[in-house]
């Protein structure tokens, strides 16, 4: 043994033969470089082994008050772990047997050879400190084990709190679940929120909540938390990234019970999924103001136009109505008063407002009933089209349907007036591609169409006779087993290489129900 003699293992020499003692520490055991202890007898060697705790005990058997047997047992039931060597002339096997079982090592009859003892030391010692350093092993492994429980049922119970935090969507409940959450996860007995304001830093908001025995509730009237005692009250900013958005503190200092780095460490992990909750919310309370925002933008947009439940169907679903133009494919209406020139130049300002606006509300509400969109109102002429900007099955026999029950309804609308008030409507339809979008300016914007389909539905109003309808070849093509028509010679229309094919559709009071 090389080691110095206060990192020398201790050992302890109990035997009654004075001789031996001397002998074993001066010649065998100090010369090694170990540290000796002795004791003549088993009751004196017994309290030096509590007392002293030595690394090894070489132990004789035959000893005056307390032999061998007995010391071992003494050394079990007062758990002094400590690994002995039996050095004795005594000897039998059935000694051996049971001095093994009460936890000797090693056993060294007398008398003994230094070498052989030396080494039965050496072996024992180093099994110790190998069993020494295995039950340290253990121990940490215990210890990192709860740790680890104890970490991960932390985590799963915040992790429920938070999931139940962040669920929430009213600012109020929200801010009253967090501070419950505290309270619950640091068993402290009172809480308290504090929201400020991000850009002055000014409190916005607080809200408390006390622990009594009918359980967290909001109290009467704020308690007053504030303690000298550090370990009695805690608080930890809630913020995101740079940004703190306010403040959360609990104490103690109704109970007096300690609130540690434990609980400090939960209140922190707390206050950053309550930031995020807080965040959420305040971002869906932005994207809902928005969503609030845009559907009056719609509404404003397209309630003069289209059909109360196509505004509806509109607001439903806001991402059809792409921002910019599109392209689609339409059906457009244009409905003519014909002798509107003469009869205002006979008819005086206020008769004349009169007699249009009869007509054109009879057109508009049998356009809006087949859900067309009302494009604009041209002095005496409307325009309309259908397939926008919702796409709509059957949008061209929609169209043709409004155009009939246009002409039956002002019929009907003629046996209230005077002959010289009844006005009829030519009507031209075409179906075809064009570009729908918002068209204007900033200070004035319309929902409108535009393209050749738009001009070949004018043009062909324009050559309906009173009270006739004319629609184009691809019109017809969708509306033929719907609607009678008859075929008329083909029109040159501008934008057009060649005269196109028209139809007109024969008006019957049974058409309006096809």
């Amino acid at each position: 043994m090389t080691t110095s003699k206060s990192e020398s293992p201790r050992i302890l020499v109990i035997d009654d033969s004075s001789d031996i003692r001397e002998f074993i520490q001066t010649s065998v055991l100090e010369p090694a470089g170990y540290a000796v202890i002795t004791a003549s007898n088993g009751l004196e060697g017994l309290r030096k082994a509590r007392e002293e705790r030595p690394d090894l005990i070489l132990l004789d058997y035959e000893m005056p008050q307390m032999n061998g047997i007995e010391m071992l047992r003494a050394l079990q039931e007062q758990k002094i772990a400590v690994p002995v060597i039996l050095v004795t002339s005594y000897g039998s096997e059935s000694v051996a047997v049971e001095v093994f079982r009460l936890g000797v090592r090693d056993y060294i009859p007398k008398p003994f050879a230094v070498e052989d003892l030396l080494a039965s030391i050496e072996r024992v010692l180093h099994t110790a400190r190998l069993e020494q350093q295995r039950d340290d092993l253990l121990n940490e492994l215990r210890t990192a084990n709860t740790q680890l429980t104890q970490r991960v049922q932390e985590l799963d119970t915040l992790y429920q709190v938070s999931k139940s935090v962040t669920s929430l969507r009213e600012g109020d409940t929200l801010l009253e679940r967090i501070v419950d959450a505290a309270l619950y996860l640091t068993g402290a007995m009172d809480g308290a929120l504090i929201m400020l304001d991000p850009d002055t830093g000014q409190p916005t908001a607080r809200v408390s909540r006390v622990r009594s025995d009918n359980g967290v509730q909001t109290p009467v009237e704020d308690p007053n938390m504030l303690t000298q005692s550090q370990s009695l009250m805690m608080a930890t900013p809630i913020q995101i990234g740079n940004k703190v958005l306010g403040a959360l503190t609990v104490s103690n200092k109704r109970s007096r019970e300690i609130l540690d780095k434990h609980d400090q460490r939960l209140l922190r992990m707390l206050s950053d999924y309550a930031a995020i909750a807080i965040e959420n919310t305040r971002l869906l309370a932005e994207v809902e103001a928005r969503r609030e925002r845009e559907k009056r933008e719609i509404r404003q947009v397209f309630e003069h136009y289209v059909a109360p439940p196509v505004v509806e169907r509109i607001l439903q679903q806001p991402e059809s109505i792409r921002p910019g133009g599109q392209r689609q494919t339409i059906t457009v209406l244009f409905a003519d008063l014909r002798g509107f020139t003469t009869f205002s130049a006979s008819t005086q300002p206020e008769t004349l407002i009169s007699v249009l606006n009869q007509h054109l509300a009879v057109a508009a509400h049998v356009i809006l009933d087949e859900e067309g969109t009302l494009d604009k109102f041209m002095g005496d002429e409307i325009m309309a089209f259908f397939n926008a900007p919702l796409p709509q099955e059957d949008y061209a026999i929609h169209a043709v349907r409004a155009a009939v029950r246009l002409l039956n309804a002002t019929a009907q609308l003629h046996k209230q007036l005077p002959p010289e008030h009844r006005l009829p409507f030519g009507i031209g339809i075409s179906t075809g591609e064009a570009i729908m979008g918002n068209i204007g300016t900033t200070e004035l914007v319309n929902f409108t169409v535009v393209g050749q389909t738009v001009n070949t539905a004018h043009t062909l109003q324009e050559l309906a006779p009173a009270g006739k309808i004319l629609i184009c070849q691809r019109t017809y093509t969708l509306i033929r087993t719907a609607f009678p028509t008859r075929p008329l010679p083909p029109v040159p229309v501008k934008g057009h290489a060649a005269p196109l094919p028209i139809y007109e559709v024969v008006v019957t009071d049974s058409a309006t129900h096809t």
